[in-house]
């Protein structure tokens, strides 16, 4: 515990709980919003004539020299690094007074909501680059027939801008998750105190207004005992690692020889040490493998804090350091995934396998039903004993003839069923098939060229609504600036260095 919260109901700390209970090895990262919160409230608390100015003023000009200098690493957090700082920057005469109607509680969570918009932002950004690329890749091969599948089973064929498409659209909804989850993010606990807020006249809407925040959270013990913030985006990001990992999945099968869809770029690639022949998907491997990690910790987060009684608890810090984790792991997951992507070389001709592997049988039901007046359940049936009997005849759906199906629906449905030849034939080339669903959403190369054309705008949208967050960030930022140096013109600017500290 600091040095200045002994002394009067405690004895000094031993070395060993210190360390224990320490968080200084993950808030480095705080130490700019920590510098901008103590500005923003030592003007704020000038502004109320809590402070007199001359006071207020020396703490301005000791918080801005000690944002540029090295810090203690040795100090309990952050926090009462930077009071010690100005303590022995000012005397306590002055700096005893930084601390004036504020609590730790209060300002931790202050510096966690401020530092993860910026996170944030950061991530909405990577999104949008993956998204770019998809949409790259898509437009180049909208008329790229490969085969589907479900239960791992050949399915159906689509285009290959269809599929991609389909994660086009996942992240987008990961996208209007991250930034719902802003819009609570960017409130301010400051002001809330330890749990009851002051006696002191302050003015809570100010201090927000020149932190960049678009509101309060007003309750001070929701405001100081809610963690739910963490927990949300740690949520959003466990729903973009598991899309990332299912898209990382569906490479890493599609580039085995024995499915032969696509080859991954050799620069994301590894071989055997032993087996020359080899070509290992290890960067998409790594992906799957950190989604676990971040699912691990939103359940470590959640844990954490569902038997909490209420207002602050020294568990919260715990939980941070799960938060800034999952954000590294996606963050570094979506890079891999925007310089792989225009990279994939992908199959284009899959009629063979296609043929061998029935994939024309749902479209041949639907003919059935629409061209012959068969009822879809037996025509299902139908197709399913003509498939049959090609099996193990060792024929594919290419050897199919109108006798051939004349029987299996005599055998199976008792019908007399003549189908033209042509019609048969019709089946057997995939892009056929594909051109046939023109349904809004299908993967017809027209319904692709349309859903990319509507994407691409929205995206367009979704970058501007990005920029106009990261605009108000710094906006936010020119007013406290410009407020501190109405005071005093010294440099807010909040870089400091933990001092003996390895990050």
């Amino acid at each position: 515990m600091s040095k200045i919260l002994r002394g009067g109901r405690l004895s000094p700390v031993r070395e060993d709980v210190a360390k224990f209970t320490s968080s200084m090895k993950d808030d480095a990262r705080l130490s700019k919003a920590v510098f901008a919160i103590n500005k923003a409230h030592v003007v704020m608390l000038m502004e109320q004539k809590i402070l007199k100015q001359s006071d207020g003023t020396k703490l301005l000009q000791a918080l801005a020299n000690c944002s540029n200098a090295e810090l203690d690493a040795s100090a309990e957090d952050v926090h009462m690094a930077v009071e010690e700082a100005v303590l022995k920057e000012t005397g306590a005469e002055t700096g005893g007074n930084l601390h004036i109607a504020k609590s730790r509680n209060d300002q931790v969570t202050t510096a966690i909501r401020m530092e993860l918009r910026n996170q944030m932002l950061s991530l909405m950004r990577a999104i949008t680059h993956v998204q770019d690329h998809l949409m790259e890749v898509a437009e180049e091969h909208v008329n790229t027939v490969i085969l589907e599948y479900t239960h791992l089973q050949p399915a159906q064929p689509v285009t290959f801008a269809h599929y991609l498409l389909s994660y086009v659209d996942a992240l987008e909804r990961d996208l209007q998750r991250l930034q719902n989850a802003y819009a609570r993010v960017n409130l301010c606990p400051l002001g809330a105190g330890a749990l009851a807020t002051t006696s002191f006249p302050i003015n809570r809407d100010r201090t927000a207004e020149l932190l960049g925040f678009s509101g309060l959270v007003e309750n001070s013990i929701d405001a100081v005992g809610s963690r739910d913030f963490v927990t949300e985006t740690i949520a959003a990001l466990t729903l973009i690692a598991v899309n990332l990992s299912r898209f990382a999945e569906d490479l890493i099968i599609w580039s085995s020889p024995d499915f032969g869809v696509l080859e991954l770029p050799d620069e994301f690639t590894s071989t055997s040490s032993i087996m020359p022949q080899k070509k290992n998907p290890e960067v998409l491997e790594v992906i799957r493998a950190r989604a676990s990690h971040v699912i691990g910790d939103f359940v470590a987060s959640a844990a954490a804090v569902k038997s909490l009684p209420s207002t602050y608890n020294l568990d919260f810090q715990e939980i941070t350091p799960k938060l800034w984790a999952s954000i590294e792991n996606v963050q570094a997951s979506l890079d891999m995934f925007h310089k792989l992507l225009p990279k994939l070389k992908v199959t284009a001709d899959v009629s063979g396998k296609a043929n061998a592997s029935f994939v024309a049988a749902t479209e041949l039901a639907n003919l059935l039903v629409r061209k012959y007046n068969v009822p879809f359940r037996t025509a299902h049936k139908i197709v399913g004993a003509l498939v049959k009997s090609l099996i193990e005849a060792k024929l594919t759906f290419k050897d199919a003839t109108p006798t051939l199906l004349q029987k299996a629906a005599e055998d199976v449905a008792s019908i007399k069923l003549t189908v033209k030849t042509e019609d048969l034939k019709a089946l057997a080339n995939p892009l056929a098939l594909v051109e046939a669903c023109r349904v809004k959403g299908g993967p017809a190369p027209a319904e692709a060229k349309r859903a990319l054309d509507a994407r691409k705008k929205r995206l367009l949208l979704t970058k501007s609504n990005i920029l106009q967050m990261d605009k108000e960030l710094e906006e936010a930022e020119n007013k406290l600036e410009k407020a501190v140096q109405a005071y005093f013109p010294v440099s807010s600017s909040g870089n400091a260095k933990l001092k003996n500290s390895k990050l």
